[in-house]
């Protein structure tokens, strides 16, 4: 129901803009966010947005990353600068409340050194 893009190869210190399309009605879920899996590791929270207001960001993209909010469609938008090789991962786009958890197929970026 979710899909992300934006993604690619970029230099270290470049910026890429991660978008996320839903197929569905998911205006009424509260939280929405950025999740990144990075080859050999676990998922990691990347930001999020709860009901709008409430922003949070992993203490690695602080600074460099902005999360933020179509509002007409309750999708995440991510914004990053200052890239760096750590930041290379698939990145999910994820709208989520109460029972409802939707995941968005992942795109790659890669940041080369």
């Amino acid at each position: 129901q979710l899909q992300a893009s934006g993604g690619g190869l970029v230099q270290a210190g470049g910026s890429l803009r991660l978008s996320c399309a839903a197929s569905g009605s998911i205006r009424a879920i509260p939280v929405v966010a950025w999740y990144r899996q990075a080859p050999g590791k676990q998922r990691e929270l990347v930001a999020s947005i709860m009901n709008g207001k409430i922003i949070d960001y992993a203490d690695s993209v602080k600074g460099r990353f902005t999360i933020s909010r179509d509002d007409s469609k309750n999708t995440p938008d991510l914004q990053m600068n200052s890239l760096r090789p750590e930041d290379t991962a698939v990145y999910y786009c994820n709208v989520q409340g109460g029972n409802l958890n939707y995941w968005g197929q992942g795109t790659l970026v890669t940041v080369s050194s």
